[in-house]
């Protein structure tokens, strides 16, 4: 006998043909969604791993490293400083620094190293090279600035006292200013 196709046989048939092509469709769109939601949570990791990269960057190269301080006379602190390296350029009123001096004559002295007032700090000045007050503190040249603690934060003998400077929006350094037996003039307190 014969096998003959019905009408009826290949309308079923062409049912199940449309029915998988819906699933094949359907299958691509969901795979499409989750293949752009996978991109974009890729996307946004890998910009917060750069901002903070950046970030960390700022804190670590922006910074300010100490390289002595002496008492010079009127118990100011003569300070030797320079940029970390890889850091950005700064202007000296950007860099900010607080000493802070516990115990019973306990208090806080502050200001910038770009600030020009009796009783607070003569601008920042390259070491070497240069007579004059510098406009922009760069990488790579030694600087000198001197600090006069006000009121209680006056150096001391046997004293304890924190030297915290920031460099802009980098990094913070904290020294310990260390007073031994006696304040003198030429005495190295870092």
């Amino acid at each position: 006998m014969k096998n003959e196709k019905t009408n009826e046989n290949r309308d079923n048939m062409a049912a199940i043909g449309i029915g998988a092509m819906i699933v094949f469709i359907a299958l691509i769109l969901v795979a499409a969604v989750a293949a752009a939601v996978i991109i974009q949570t890729a996307e946004k990791l890998q910009q917060n791993a750069q901002n903070t990269g950046e970030q960390t960057t700022d804190m670590m190269a922006g910074r300010i490293t100490v390289l002595s301080i002496v008492i010079v006379t009127n118990s100011d602190l003569y300070v030797t400083f320079e940029l970390a390296p890889g850091s950005d350029a700064l202007d000296p009123d950007d860099i900010a620094f607080q000493i802070i001096c516990p115990g019973a004559a306990a208090g806080v002295s502050n200001g910038d190293f770009g600030t020009t007032a009796v009783g607070e700090v003569t601008t920042a000045a390259r070491l070497v090279g240069s007579t004059t007050d510098a406009t922009t503190i760069t990488p790579g040249d030694t600087y000198k600035v001197v600090l006069d603690p006000t009121g209680n934060c006056a150096p001391a003998a046997n004293q304890l006292d924190t030297l915290a400077i920031q460099a802009g929006s980098g990094g913070f350094t904290y020294e310990l200013l260390q007073y031994g037996g006696s304040v003198a003039a030429g005495e190295v307190v870092v």
